[in-house]
């Protein structure tokens, strides 16, 4: 009975006063994992392993803050009344685009004060931060939360679709369109695609901006169908004007790099 439906436990494990919920643990799964990948890239490349461990031990804490920070400020008509809840990360609320937006500052940062490439940093690193990503949005399902409009039970089984994640869809009575899944998927699908362009030696930071409009063009479409998107206007998506912004300066990087003559070396020669 559609009734007798029950979503699956946020939380993971308690000790003692410490609550562990999925979504961390299946965030902090993904970051190991694109951090292993990078480590491994980075070697073949002949760069020191301690690099990307190192970055990563800055770029992680401010990614998440950084992340808050966005989401916060742009629900700030809910947060001003309900100033404890700020803290309450493991209830859902960072965004993709703050944390980028982080991260790529700290590893900036990182490659000027220890004198590296920036754009080699950022090549190797972006099949890890789409992997990441890809893995990340389990966690939204964990918390029931990035999902899209209403939909039939029948249109979820449409997609065959197994009963747990059909179930996870039934939210107060409505099943909704699993939006977290299709991001998921994408940014898989851009993982396979960033590794395959890697091994035909693009030019200098050409995997990392391919990554930024793979990413963007997907969560432009995908937001659309959300019903939790921070909004702009009335009208207007953050999410959506953030990724139609990155395209273009992303198009326009490359081709700008190119003519310059700053993009001539290939991936393997940085």
């Amino acid at each position: 009975m559609v009734s007798d439906i029950q979503p699956l436990d946020r939380v993971a494990f308690e000790l003692g006063p410490l609550t562990v919920y999925w979504y961390g643990i299946i965030i902090g799964f993904g970051a190991l994992l694109g951090l292993f990948l990078a480590v491994r890239e980075s070697r073949r490349l002949g760069m020191d392993k301690d690099v990307f461990v190192d970055v990563v031990l800055y770029a992680v804490p401010i990614a998440i803050l950084s992340a808050r920070i966005y989401y916060v400020a742009f629900e700030w008509d809910y947060y001003k009344n309900h100033l404890g809840d700020v803290f309450a990360i493991w209830e859902g609320g960072i965004a993709i685009h703050g944390a980028l937006i982080g991260s790529v500052l700290t590893a900036y940062v990182f490659t000027k004060i220890k004198k590296l490439s920036f754009w080699k940093l950022v090549d190797i690193a972006a099949p890890s931060i789409i992997l990441g990503q890809a893995i990340g949005r389990w966690g939204n399902f964990m918390n029931q939360e990035a999902h899209g409009g209403e939909v039939s039970r029948a249109f979820l089984e449409g997609l065959y679709l197994p009963d747990w994640i059909i179930d996870q869809m039934y939210i107060n009575g409505t099943y909704y369109h699993p939006t977290f899944l299709y991001e998921s998927l994408w940014n898989l699908l851009g993982f396979v695609m960033l590794l395959v362009l890697r091994r035909f030696n693009p030019r200098r930071g050409e995997v990392f901006l391919s990554y930024v409009i793979w990413y963007s063009v997907g969560r432009f479409f995908i937001e659309g169908m959300r019903t939790d998107s921070l909004m702009l206007t009335d009208s207007l998506r953050v999410a959506q004007v953030i990724s139609i912004v990155l395209i273009a300066l992303s198009l326009i990087l490359i081709a700008y790099r190119r003519k310059s003559g700053l993009a001539k070396k290939q991936y393997e020669e940085l």
